[in-house]
């Protein structure tokens, strides 16, 4: 399952991934925002959105703001989670193969919706390279 949430800085180009994702046949579960506002938080949406997320193993996530910051801090507060703010296919394929990422969070105000496109495809279609040197590092963060 593929969960993607955003605030207002990342509904439209949220909007946009679903239908891109949904017409791939991928099963998507939107996590809001449902509708925009612009005084939204991003923690109202990614708490929620991150928990769902771990009730089953090998979930993905993908969470819109503004600059990806604040989503992407929000996400790795929770054991588990291993989120990169990506703003390029390049960077999101490398935090796939080496640090086995979960959450890709984009940063809505500096990519534009095509390159967000490509780096979501490239993100999920990279699998984890697990030599140990990776392992070991994914362990001592898991470990804290």
């Amino acid at each position: 399952m593929i969960y993607i949430t955003s605030d207002h800085g990342g509904y439209n180009l949220k909007t946009i991934l679903i239908k891109h994702l949904t017409d791939k046949g991928l099963e998507i579960k939107d996590m809001g925002a449902y509708e925009y506002n612009e005084n939204d938080d991003y923690p109202d949406y990614v708490i929620p959105f991150v928990k769902e997320m771990l009730k089953t193993p090998n979930n993905k996530g993908i969470a819109l703001c503004r600059s990806g910051d604040g989503v992407n801090i929000t996400a790795n507060r929770f054991k588990g989670i291993r989120s990169t703010l990506s703003w390029n296919k390049e960077h999101a394929v490398k935090s796939k193969i080496d640090d086995d990422t979960n959450v890709l969070s984009i940063p809505t105000d500096y990519i534009t919706e095509q390159q967000a496109i490509e780096m979501v495809d490239a993100w999920l279609n990279t699998e984890f390279i697990a030599v140990p040197r990776y392992i070991r590092r994914i362990k001592k963060m898991e470990d804290i």
